[in-house]
């Protein structure tokens, strides 16, 4: 079974390019689901077809669905959310404001994944194509199977060791409601979503930009984010390129010459990731007919459900006191290192090479120490920030 979802700018074309994706996959043989994520359903619109919030069936190998996500939340934290509601009220909270603080922030993406992951653990599908929501509700997303434990277990005011002591006297005070079998049942549902965004063999993510220079950045960050937290990037897909050639009047001339720019600052940026370019196409594209061709045209011989690329993009680790990055660059020749930083950017040279990288917080907080390139790997090291202390070393024992 394989996972590819599809991240971006709202706007850059994800819900066009994850239903070709998936179009295409159901020519090649696949039993394949593209499903939607996004509260902003369009899914429905790019195929012209009704979908449900059921797997519903558009080709012999083809199905689409649009998560209803009040459903799955009502599923999954039903029980938990009316334990939490009245324990608010009685503190005192108003009805409405304890209803809506009984959910926990970033519950509609984790019930949203844990349903595609439950959809894809069928056997029914081969793949699942997801269109996801734009860029940074989608990495809030899958930043969350790293937090929501902990944050289930605090919103309750108890430590997790807590929780098993607890149960029989609840059990005794609310007999109808077990919440400790429903945080339990959850928080493993949590474990194994986790596990399965971070396989490269089962899930994929792939990044859609336009060649415009905003887009890009928020490109650049979102990947920074994925290699943080694990999340093998594979592949990106480079949409609405303007053709140099069949450019007409000096304005269309122009934004063409401007996109092959950025088009340029893309391969630079996201080298050694395999890029795939669509056109930018001078009409709607809607239905099975149009998507189809336009997945033909973006993946050619390639087949789409396979895993492009193997290996990490980008590497953070702590290593005492420093945090290091280290970024392989393979076809970049030796060279001295240059290395600027400005806030959350940080600018290398080597050589005839330039590289502006995106750092995550961790990192912008931190003054960039040495940047050394050796056996086609970049790492730059990061100190303590400037005002705060050093943390204690560990002694011997503690170690």
């Amino acid at each position: 079974m394989r996972l590819i979802l599809y991240l971006g700018k709202g706007g850059v074309g994800k819900t066009t390019t994850a239903a070709a994706t998936a179009v295409r996959a159901a020519e090649l043989g696949y039993r394949t689901l593209v499903v939607s994520t996004d509260v902003a359903h369009s899914l429905a619109d790019a195929l012209d077809a009704p979908l449900g919030s059921n797997p519903t069936p558009l080709t012999d190998r083809l199905w689409g669905q649009e998560i209803n996500v009040l459903d799955e939340v009502r599923e999954h934290w039903g029980e938990l959310r009316s334990y939490l509601s009245t324990l608010l009220r009685r503190r005192g909270v108003d009805e409405v404001a304890a209803e809506e603080l009984a959910i926990i922030p970033g519950m509609e993406e984790v019930v949203s994944l844990l349903h595609i992951r439950r959809q894809a653990k069928t056997g029914e599908f081969d793949v699942v194509v997801v269109d996801a929501a734009p860029t940074g509700e989608t990495v809030r997303l899958l930043t969350m199977p790293e937090t929501f434990t902990w944050y289930a277990a605090r919103v309750m005011d108890w430590e997790p060791q807590t929780l098993k002591a607890a149960r029989p006297l609840v059990k005794q005070l609310i007999p109808a409601t077990d919440m400790f079998a429903t945080l339990e049942r959850l928080s493993k549902g949590v474990e194994a979503l986790r596990e399965t965004l971070i396989d490269p063999e089962v899930s994929s993510y792939r990044l859609v930009i336009n060649p415009e220079r905003m887009v890009i950045k928020e490109a650049q960050r979102a990947a920074t984010y994925l290699a943080l937290f694990g999340y093998p990037v594979d592949g990106v897909v480079l949409n609405r390129v303007l053709p140099v050639d069949q450019a007409e009047g000096a304005f269309m001339q122009e934004l063409a010459r401007i996109q092959q720019g950025y088009r340029q600052m893309a391969y630079d940026i996201f080298q050694p990731l395999p890029i795939w370019e669509s056109p930018h196409y001078a009409r709607d594209l809607a239905g099975v007919d149009d998507l189809s061709m336009v997945g033909r045209a973006l993946f050619g011989e390639t087949d789409p459900v396979k895993v492009q690329f193997r290996g990490k993009t980008q590497e953070i680790v702590r290593e005492g006191e420093e945090y290091v990055m280290r970024l392989p660059l393979p076809h970049v020749e030796i060279g001295k290192v240059a290395m600027t930083k400005r806030g959350d950017e940080l600018f290398i040279e080597i050589g005839n090479f330039r590289r502006d990288m995106i750092l995550p917080m961790t990192l912008a907080e931190r003054p960039a120490r040495r940047a050394v390139f050796r056996n086609g790997v970049l790492e730059v090291r990061f100190g303590v920030p400037e005002g705060l202390p050093l943390e204690p070393a560990a002694s011997a024992n503690e170690a």
